[in-house]
Parts: C-alpha cells; structure tokens; sequence
C-alpha cells in the first residue's frame, strides 16, 4: 500500500534539472572587463599608426609623382636682360628637347599672386629684382637630358637656371622610407606590448581558477581542451576590444576626412592639405585596419593557449611548480 504522505513529497519534490556547464574561466569578470580594454586601447593606437604611416605613404608618392613631372627654370634679373625675351627664348630652347612636353612661362600676374602671402598686395615687379620662372612638363618614361638643357641655356641665356627637383625627389623618399620604418616598429612594439598583456591576464586567470586547472588536469583532462577553454574565452575578448579600437579609429579617420572636406578654402586646411593630402586613408588603409583587428584578436588567442600549454606542462614536470 502507497504511503500518501511519501506521495505528497514525492509530488512536491520538483525533478533535478540538468546542472549547466560552466566554462573553466569566468566570463564577465572585472579583470576581463579591463582587459577588453586595454586591447581596444591598444588597437585603437595601432590602427592609428597604420593610417599615419598608409597617409605619409600616399602624400609622398603624390609628391614624388608631381616633383617627377614637373621641371623649373629660374630667369634671374640681371643689368641690360630683356626679361620678356628671355623668357620666351629659354621656353623656344626647352621644347627642342625630346622628353618636353611643354614649356609655360610663368606671367607676372601668377608670379605676384605666388609672392602674396609675403609681400603686399598690387605689388609691382619691376621694383624689385624678382626672379621670373618657365614651367617644364616631363614626359616621365623617357626623360630629357637635363645636363644639355643646361648646357644650352648656359650658353643662351646665362642668367637662367634649371632645377630638375632630384635633391628634392631623393630627400622625399628617403623622409618616406624613414618614417614608415618608424610607424612599422610602433606598430610592432604596440602589438608586443597587446601579447605582454595577454600573458599577464592569462596567468591571474589561472592563478585564480589554478586548483580547478590542476585538478581536471590530474583526473585526466587533455591539456587541449583546458587550452581550448581559456583560447575561446580570450578570442572573444580580443575580439571585442579589436573591434572597438578598430571601429574609433575608423570614427576618427572619418572626422578628420570630414573637417578636412569641409576647410579647404581655410589657410590651415590649405597647408594641411599641402603637407598631408585630403587625410584620407582610401581603401588600403582601412582593410589594414580590418587586418589589424583581425591579428590582434588571433594574437589574443594564440598567445592565451601558449600561456595555458606551457603552464600545464610546468606541471607535468616535476619540481617545476615549486620553484
């Protein structure tokens, strides 16, 4: 016969549910907070880096690009030199040359606007020996010979001067070379610095949940699948700090492209613009921020799972853990 009050316990009794699985390293915690971070920090800097350098880059290769056109002859004033006649005379002996491609004096009224920002406005040439300049198109596969274009002016008009920009041209790509060197080893010491700090939070992550490690460890838990645990747990704070820095930089590359839009007719603007382009990164830049974030989220993991192998294998070791 069925005891009812066992039945009434057994009714009110509600049935074990299935415990969930907790994951070996705990998500949300503060240091792991902090963490996402420092990595989003750390992204943030080193997209900024890459779009510098991708920036300098672009803005000397557009230098070098119309340096390498272009070709200048300075007229300079001198007692009993028709100006005008010289003028035309060294742009008749310029474009005799194979590789001109056009020459074009440069009028009085240009010449004043380019003195402007120096000297008073409606100023008046002939009051002041100013030096007067012919423009040289290149043709940029098959150059002139400078040394005879000089050559010839010498003996024609003595007071002129060619100037082929070389000095100008090999200054800029060496100005170009030193500074993406420079921004590649930023950006290299930036990432060294992300790996540090995800060796740091991957032994306190340990060091707090170590009993629980050693534990499934001895009882025959794969040094895979504790490593896999803890590569899962930091791939997904890498890449929410990645994806954070990745997108501020973005934000910012955008504004400054926005402010630089929107300044063009400032004099600020126009030497920013001089020195730096439109501060538009174009498409290059901003798949090297999409790569930057991918790497440092990969570089998040793989160095937490190196961190985890080398920690059990201390283990395994005897005499290592002691020491």
């Amino acid at each position: 016969m069925t005891d009812p009050v066992a039945v009434k316990v057994a009714q009110a009794r509600p049935e074990a549910a299935p415990r969930k699985m907790q994951p070996i390293v705990p998500a949300g915690t503060v240091a792991g907070n902090a963490l996402v971070l420092v990595i989003a920090i750390m992204t943030f800097l080193s997209c900024l880096t890459l779009g510098a350098v991708t920036l300098v880059r672009d803005t000397a290769s557009m230098w070098q690009s119309q340096i390498s056109r272009e070709a200048t002859i300075q007229v300079k004033p001198a007692d009993g030199l028709d100006m005008e006649a010289a003028l035309v005379t060294v742009q008749e002996i310029v474009r005799e040359f194979p590789g001109v491609r056009e020459a074009r004096i440069v009028d009085r009224e240009a010449t004043a606007r380019l003195l402007s920002p120096w000297l008073d406005e409606g100023l008046d040439l002939d009051e002041l020996p100013v030096p007067r300049l012919v423009i040289v198109t290149i043709d940029e596969s098959a150059p002139p010979d400078f040394a005879a274009i000089r050559a010839a002016l010498a003996q024609e008009v003595p007071a002129a001067k060619l100037d082929d920009h070389r000095t100008w041209i090999d200054r800029l790509i060496s100005m170009a070379r030193t500074t993406v060197a420079i921004g590649i080893a930023t950006l290299g010491l930036i990432l060294a610095a992300t790996v540090l700090t995800v060796v740091f939070a991957t032994r306190g992550a340990m060091a707090g949940n170590g009993q629980i490690i050693e534990v499934l460890h001895f009882v025959g838990a794969e040094a895979s699948f504790i490593a896999s645990e803890f590569r899962r747990h930091f791939l997904l704070i890498g890449a929410k700090g990645a994806a954070a820095g990745g997108l501020a930089a973005i934000l910012v590359f955008i504004a400054f492209g926005w402010w630089s839009s929107r300044n063009m007719a400032t004099p600020e603007a126009d030497q920013a613009a001089a020195l730096f382009g439109n501060f538009a990164i174009g498409l290059a830049g901003y798949l090297g921020v999409a790569v930057i974030v991918g790497l440092v989220a990969v570089l998040t993991a793989a160095t937490s799972q190196v961190t985890v192998v080398s920690y059990l294998h201390d283990i395994d070791v005897p005499g290592r853990s002691e020491m």
